[in-house]
């Protein structure tokens, strides 16, 4: 199931690492562990935050998403599920629309 995944890093210790040079290094070894689709790198309520996309084929494998900006960053993660158009139009929304509408 693809999942958009929300990460939120608190200055610190996210600032020492950029001090020390290895945020980057350290980031990059995250992303090669868990794979995303797609990484984008933004702001998020005054604090530095990422959005990453990922395919989590069971809820068992949260963890290994979250963990790495939990234990690395002291970071917050959101899970959401996302769909693509194609997901869309395979959700059968007209015949929810007639059963609830």
């Amino acid at each position: 199931m693809r999942m958009l995944l929300d990460v939120v890093f608190p200055h610190e210790p996210f600032n020492t690492l950029v001090r020390k040079g290895t945020v980057g290094q350290t980031i990059g070894k995250i992303l090669e562990a868990i794979k995303p689709e797609a990484v984008y790198f933004t702001e998020q309520d005054g604090h530095r935050g990422a959005v990453l996309a990922v395919n989590m084929q069971d809820a068992s494998k949260i963890p290994a998403f979250a963990e790495p900006w939990f234990l690395t960053f002291q970071g917050a993660c959101k899970f959401r599920i996302a769909m693509t158009p194609e997901d869309l139009k395979r959700a059968g929304l007209e015949e929810l629309g007639k059963k609830w509408g």
